[in-house]
């Protein structure tokens, strides 16, 4: 449409236009509504907030938690300690429950004050099982290689160091915190 269609629709219409002018006192009642529907939508904004920010951890969490156990996962293509003899399979079977124990520690763990120390040990963990991977392909191409087998025992107990640290450091954060309430409660 040009701009000479668009004055002439105009001014075929103009009678269909409202030209009333709104009650005394319109724009004082719109304000107002106005200002008391900002002021609830804030509330409920920060609310929410609060409420979606350990939620938040807890998911990603979850997330990662999944995709390490979809990572431990046996694959049919790749060899493993469990392949090698029964006295490693039991080993890894002992360090995968000892892992998941471990793990469900860290889950159990539900204040939003520690989910940041949380998502960052499964996020080493998740490094800790890309390389753990990588170890399995290795030890495909190297027939049993000693120095592969050690490295994947030596990538178990590294996850689980790195899970008893994390436990650890949470529990003497709990310690620190409910001594520092005792002293400020004894103020």
């Amino acid at each position: 449409m040009n701009k000479g269609d668009l004055n002439t629709m105009f001014k075929n219409i103009k009678e269909d236009f409202n030209f009333e002018e709104p009650n005394a006192g319109h724009q004082k009642r719109f304000l107002d509504k106005l200002n008391n529907q900002n002021t609830i939508v804030e509330h409920k904004s920060s609310s929410v907030r609060r409420l979606w920010r350990p939620l938040i951890g807890v998911a990603a969490s979850i997330v990662l938690l999944i995709s390490v156990f979809a990572g431990i996962q046996k694959d049919s293509n790749t060899r493993d300690l469990a392949n090698i003899s029964p006295e490693m399979a039991s080993t890894e079977d002992f360090f995968l429950i000892t892992i998941t124990s471990e793990l469900e520690k860290l889950n159990s763990e539900d204040s939003p004050e520690y989910q940041e120390l949380i998502v960052d040990a499964l996020f080493q963990i998740k490094i800790l099982e890309e390389n753990y991977k990588q170890l399995k392909l290795d030890l495909n191409e190297s027939g049993d290689d000693k120095r592969v087998i050690y490295a994947m025992i030596s990538n178990f107990q590294n996850r689980i160091d790195l899970l008893q640290n994390v436990v650890e450091q949470i529990d003497n954060l709990k310690q620190q915190k409910t001594e520092q309430d005792e002293n400020s409660s004894t103020l």
